[in-house]
């Protein structure tokens, strides 16, 4: 690869990068629209583009890289963009990008990036057209999730998204479904742990009129109603064992078997999530190792949100914007939003969201200050004097408390799911929360999508 084609309309920008390319022992060629990119690819022998996204005269980067891609031996692009989005890039990715960077991009990262290019090849064949997503975040913790969500849209592997409660496992799901070749189709999301062990198995195979109590008609069950869409099993690490044999053969040989029923073959996608750590729970028993290499063909893991700090911003201006639905949204003070920053965030995105939306709600006037926010109290966690301080009850009574809080906030407010955290069943996680005066964050908990219909 010598040539190296940079496709950029800011003479500035594209004379530097010559210079460095050049600097590199490459040779750059230049181009100031789509159109001239396009001349130089079929006049030269170019070894790799640099394509710049935003370009005006009619073609922009996303234009040109679709028609580079679609050309048989195209040479690898890396997209440049001052101004990256979760929707252009995963588009980029799935169009066919080696990599998508945003402006300015570093000497020596260059040079490592042109170093690691593939050899020139049959470019793959794309769908045209991408929905936009919800998918908010520019750290690089989610610029990665982002890039291969792009890499994996249109691929029909199995997909597991690891991560914790709260951090946005559905919203990969759905941006990995609307990104790719089957977001015509049906999404039918099917919550493994809120539906009784007894109850999953005619959830996700169906069944036929008459094969139990109670089986009025038949039922098509989540795999078949997904058609040729996707099937989003969100929590399969709280699935009983006696239905991951049945999952895993499912997926092998691309059959489920209704209740009381023969035999049909589905075409669905899978993609699956979990919070639960299935390397251990492989380790003791509780998950079975086939069933976790099948899902694990393709893992995008979610960072919790105290580790994409960056992003915690955007999130709440967006949850502001939702709120407002008609009119101006409120706006948050410097204090508010540097309280923001600065929240642990047990419960993630969806605490964040809680958060907001309580303040909107409560708040009369249009700016939210620090003291609306409440999340100082549900993250207060005892010190080491004042458990020490009084009688052994008072103390057992601030930690179960503290407790209690905490794992409700991780929760978004989900009481069953606290409870399983907690290690007791709900009635007594009831009776404490009355106990201490714990009103619960209002829950988010979306119902599980009837799955007769298509929801995507």
């Amino acid at each position: 690869m010598a040539n190296v084609l940079i496709v950029d309309d800011d003479a500035a920008l594209r004379e530097g990068l010559a210079e460095t390319v050049a600097d590199l022992g490459y040779s750059p060629r230049l181009a100031a629209s789509g159109r001239e990119a396009l001349a130089a690819l079929s006049a030269d022998d170019i070894g790799c583009v640099l394509l710049d996204l935003r370009m005006p005269g009619g073609m922009d980067g996303m234009e040109v890289l679709r028609c580079i891609r679609q050309q048989r031996d195209a040479p690898p692009v890396i997209v440049l963009t001052a101004f990256a989005t979760a929707e252009n890039t995963i588009e980029a990715m799935r169009l066919g990008a080696f990599d998508h960077l945003t402006k300015p991009i570093g000497r020596l990262e260059l040079d490592a990036l042109l170093k690691r290019l593939p050899q020139r090849g049959t470019a793959p064949s794309v769908q045209e057209g991408a929905e936009s997503g919800t998918l908010i975040g520019a750290s690089e913790a989610m610029r990665r999730v982002q890039k291969t969500i792009g890499l994996a849209a249109d691929s029909d592997a199995t997909v597991l998204i690891l991560g914790e409660t709260g951090t946005g496992k559905e919203v990969v799901a759905r941006a990995l479904h609307q990104h790719g070749a089957r977001k015509a189709k049906p999404f039918i999301a099917v919550n493994c742990a809120a539906i009784p062990a007894e109850l999953l198995e005619s959830e996700l195979f169906g069944h036929v009129k008459g094969s139990f109590t109670g089986a009025t008609a038949d039922r098509a069950g989540a795999f078949r109603a997904a058609a040729a869409g996707t099937l989003f099993l969100d929590e399969i690490g709280d699935m009983p064992t006696t239905m991951q044999s049945k999952i895993l053969r499912a997926i092998e040989e691309r059959l489920v078997t209704p209740v009381g029923g023969k035999p049909c073959r589905f075409d669905a996608r899978l993609v699956a999530a979990t919070h639960r750590d299935l390397p251990s729970l492989v380790a003791s028993g509780e998950f079975r190792e086939d069933l976790y290499y099948r899902l694990n063909v393709v893992p995008i893991a979610l960072p919790p949100l105290r580790e994409r700090r960056e992003d915690i911003l955007p999130l709440a201006e967006h949850f502001l914007r939702v709120e407002a639905r008609h009119g101006a949204p409120k706006r948050l003070s410097a204090p508010a939003a540097a309280l923001l920053e600065q929240h642990s965030w047990p419960g993630n995105i969806r605490e964040l969201r809680n958060v907001i939306a309580r303040a909107c709600v409560l708040v009369r006037g249009d700016t939210i200050a620090a003291s609306d926010l409440d999340i100082a109290r549900s993250s207060d966690v005892p010190s080491r004097d004042d458990l020490l301080q009084g009688d052994l009850p008072s103390a057992v009574a601030k930690l179960e408390a503290a407790m209690i809080r905490k794992a409700l906030a991780a929760c978004g407010g989900n009481r069953a799911e606290a409870a399983r955290r907690l290690n007791i069943n709900r009635q007594l996680l009831y009776a404490k929360m009355q106990r201490y005066g714990i009103v619960e964050p209002a829950a988010s908990a979306k119902q599980t999508p009837p799955v007769g219909k298509a929801d995507g």
